[in-house]
């Protein structure tokens, strides 16, 4: 008898080894399968169980959760939504994340283990953690004042505070509300359909996933070359440059908007924007010379993040003598986004250093501790603290007496550099219109924020059109909310 109790017992316990097995199979080895099985809604159904985490703007939230009752229980909604877009990206449980949203998932929605003090605990307890929040480096007043310049028209405005990398404002109009893409209802599947097939493009994150040529502002580039490699000594010296200029290697023939830059200076050609000078001083410099200056800005870049990812601007590294010198001038195959030509105007507001850009300030738990902060970094080395000089003397020439008056501050040194970049075939599309400018209160020690602004459809008719009249002046409303807002004592 003992002998079938002792066979029995055995049998039981291989069916319990089995039964354990079997369990750890599914819900270790196989976890990652069911748990990701389209049919399995238990997770979807948990992730929205609780309010998300906020993205915060001058310590003020420009997101929030609201309760809906239903299966998917709270959708996501957002302050301002088209104003802040280009930063937030949206939320939504049908058609996933994106920009901050997307790249700060895990802490908003409570997923992040470093908002969990106590895992296994909580994991047996089954206790939800609350998101936490994302404070960005936004300025709000500067976010304002760039959409608002922008008035509709399409384009996109960067700036950033030279000095740390902060991304102050990131705005591209047309723009689109993220909480419409919030829920599970039939609404939500319109507005999606509506969005993409929108041919402004109004979800197209025009300051970082967009390049354009950037025209003349790129001749901030040339002219660091240029006196890096010793080709311009003397900024007041005749460049022996050509009006017209022949290409090299080619009949084709480079003229000018302005007059007097026969043999202009490079501080007059800067100011009054010559492309002849600048096209002979970019074949001057030479591809090697003038691809390395370029690749010290930025360009070429292809892992840039802020946390999201940057489209890279470009540089092209197979050139001619006669492309070279297009090139130089911001021209063929030239392209850069509104966030790289903030980064260009930075790195001579910074005395040559170029930051690495960031959007995320500090996460915290929902209690307001803090879980990661950010640490200013140097990129690249782009000039000599010397250039840089000169390049700021050079940039607030264009603004004083030159083609950018119209960013001028009183009670502020403001520098910049205007652009209008041709394209389409033959050049026959309406010019992009560009201004990249940086500013520095009078009693401050160093600039306060760096600025890009392009405008793609400027009003007026094609040779009308100029980054100084079109683009400076968003610009300057930028600059002067940032120096504002610093001016004003804190609470």
């Amino acid at each position: 008898m003992s002998g079938y109790i002792r066979r029995a017992a055995a049998l039981c316990a291989l069916l319990l080894i089995a039964l354990l097995a079997n369990a750890t199979r599914v819900q270790v080895l196989e976890s990652e399968h069911y748990g990701g099985n389209p049919a399995n809604r238990r997770q979807a159904i948990a992730r929205y169980g609780g309010p998300r985490g906020d993205i915060l703007v001058d310590g003020r939230p420009v997101t929030g959760s609201r309760d809906t009752g239903g299966m998917f229980r709270y959708t996501r909604a957002y302050t301002d939504g088209p104003l802040y877009a280009p930063v937030t990206g949206f939320a939504s449980q049908v058609y996933g994340t994106t920009l901050l949203e997307h790249t700060e998932d895990a802490l908003l929605s409570g997923t992040d283990p470093l908002l969990d003090p106590l895992p296994l605990w909580n994991g047996v307890l089954r206790k939800r953690i609350p998101g936490g929040h994302v404070v960005t480096t936004l300025n709000g007043a500067a976010q304002r004042a760039a959409y608002q310049g922008l008035a509709g028209r399409t384009g996109a405005v960067a700036a950033v505070e030279p000095a740390t990398g902060r991304i102050l404002a990131l705005v591209s109009t047309p723009s689109y509300d993220p909480g419409e893409l919030s829920g599970t209802s039939s609404s939500v599947s319109r507005a999606w359909k509506r969005l993409n097939g929108d041919a402004a493009r109004p979800m197209l994150n025009r300051a970082i996933r967009q390049t354009y040529p950037p025209g003349s502002t790129f001749k901030v580039v040339t002219a660091t070359a240029a006196l890096e490699a010793g080709v311009v000594t003397d900024l007041d010296a005749p460049t022996d440059s050509p009006d017209p200029y022949r290409l090299p290697g080619s009949t084709a023939q480079l003229t000018n908007e302005t007059d007097g830059c026969a043999d202009a200076s490079l501080r007059y050609a800067f100011t009054w924007s010559c492309n002849t000078v600048f096209a002979k001083l970019g074949a001057e410099v030479g591809l090697r010379n003038m691809t390395a200056t370029a690749a010290n800005f930025g360009f070429d870049e292809r892992k840039l993040r802020v946390p999201f990812a940057v489209a890279p601007s470009t540089f092209a590294g197979k050139l001619d003598p006669s492309q070279l010198a297009l090139s130089s001038i911001g021209q063929y195959e030239t392209r850069a986004t509104p966030l790289q030509m903030a980064m260009v105007a930075a790195a001579v507001a910074n005395g040559g250093d170029v930051r690495a850009p960031y959007l995320v300030e500090r996460t915290t738990t929902k209690d307001g501790e803090t879980v990661s902060t950010a640490t200013p970094r140097t990129l690249h080395r782009a000039m000599s603290a010397t250039t840089a000089e000169q390049l700021r003397e050079m940039m607030a020439d264009v603004v004083r007496e030159g083609t950018g008056r119209n960013a001028a501050i009183p009670g502020a040194r403001v520098g910049g550099k205007t652009g209008t970049a041709q394209h389409g075939v033959d050049n026959s599309g309406k010019p992009y219109a560009w201004f990249i400018s940086w500013a520095q209160a009078e009693d401050a020690l160093e600039p306060a924020v760096a600025v890009a602004v392009v405008v793609e459809d400027a009003a007026g008719r094609q040779g009308e059109i100029s980054g100084g009249g079109d683009a400076a002046p968003v610009a300057r409303a930028v600059m002067e909310a940032v120096l504002n807002s610093r001016q004003r004592p804190s609470h």
